[in-house]
């Protein structure tokens, strides 16, 4: 059955299936929010051939990937999620049990962290397309922003880098990586279909700084974790020195490629969708205690704007991290 067998109408009968009945069906969705909070909110686009792909993730894993980009945009700001819009743009002779398995792999993301898809739209695309958009509410004083980095504060990485990328690389040469564990490979091409995004950092964060008032920096690296560094350093008019020992990177990744190509993907290969933090070091050194898991402290803002990639083993020399190494659409 393809979308012009059903219709306009018929396609939102299905999808309304995906939304509280108690939300959706008027004009707008209406939800309510508490004082002293602020609203935010993030819009991510993707779009069939860019972002996904059947050669690599199917409807319901693209489905789950698109949820999980705009919770990881929540909490790299400090929200909780309330709610979801959802715009999906399809061709007429789209399976409509494509359309329905991406909600499903969006629904299972969402209900995970106890959000609903509360609106949305459908229309003709030559091109499948969606666009999401994600509300969010945060208190005032728990706002993280790339803007709040301070000189001599440390940098953390709330979890290992480089496995979305190496799952990447499975998922489109099969050749690749024969020599790994059926586990191992299945663990990696999971990191890739379906990301976690890292809202239970925030409570740990807010344990260990509430009596500080302290407002941390930090975005997701969902551009790969130089990315993120830069992109704080900037906002925040500060440098950075990162250790390339300290960077989190799953140790399976030297059953399969050279430790520099380990260390680009960990840099640049992005949608690992962890949260990089600027934060005192000594509320850094407990907040990776407490998370476990691969997080670490990668590195030190300075002073100096220059962001530096070094090596603590004396190996390497230091080199500039550049944006322009990783993905850039245009």
């Amino acid at each position: 059955m393809l979308i012009k067998d059903i219709g306009e109408q018929g396609l939102l009968t299905i999808l309304q299936k995906f939304c509280p009945a108690e939300i959706v069906g008027d004009d707008c969705a209406v939800m309510a929010t508490n004082p002293n909070q602020s609203l935010a909110v993030t819009t991510d686009m993707l779009v069939d051939g860019v972002h996904f792909s059947d050669r690599t993730t199917g409807p319901y894993g693209a489905g789950w990937r698109a949820a999980a980009a705009n919770l990881s945009d929540l909490a790299a700001m400090g929200a909780r999620p309330l709610g979801v819009t959802v715009a999906l743009a399809v061709r007429a002779d789209t399976a409509v049990l494509w359309v329905e398995e991406f909600y499903r792999g969006m629904t299972a993301c969402l209900q995970e962290y106890h959000t609903p898809i509360v609106g949305g739209d459908v229309v003709r695309s030559p091109v499948v397309t969606v666009a999401i958009t994600a509300f969010g509410e945060v208190e005032c004083d728990r706002t993280i922003s790339r803007s709040n980095g301070r000189s001599g504060w440390a940098i953390v990485a709330t979890g290992v880098h480089g496995a979305s990328r190496a799952g990447l690389e499975l998922l489109l040469n099969p050749e690749f990586g024969q020599n790994l564990e059926k586990g191992d490979r299945a663990s990696l091409i999971l990191a890739h279909q379906r990301p976690k995004p890292r809202l239970d950092v925030l409570p740990v964060v807010w344990e260990i700084l509430d009596s500080e008032g302290v407002l941390i920096a930090g975005m997701d690296s969902s551009d790969g974790l130089a990315d993120a560094i830069i992109q704080i350093c900037r906002a925040s008019g500060v440098g950075a020195k990162v250790d390339r020992q300290k960077i989190p990177i799953p140790n399976i990744m030297s059953e399969i490629v050279s430790t520099e190509k380990a260390l680009d993907w960990a840099l640049y290969g992005g949608e690992d969708f962890e949260l990089v933090l600027f934060l005192p070091m000594a509320n850094a050194e407990l907040l990776v205690e407490k998370i476990g898991n691969g997080a670490a402290i990668v590195g030190i803002a300075t002073e100096n704007t220059d962001i530096w990639l070094t090596d603590s083993s004396g190996i390497y020399p230091d080199i500039v991290l550049k944006i322009d190494r990783g993905f850039q659409h245009f």
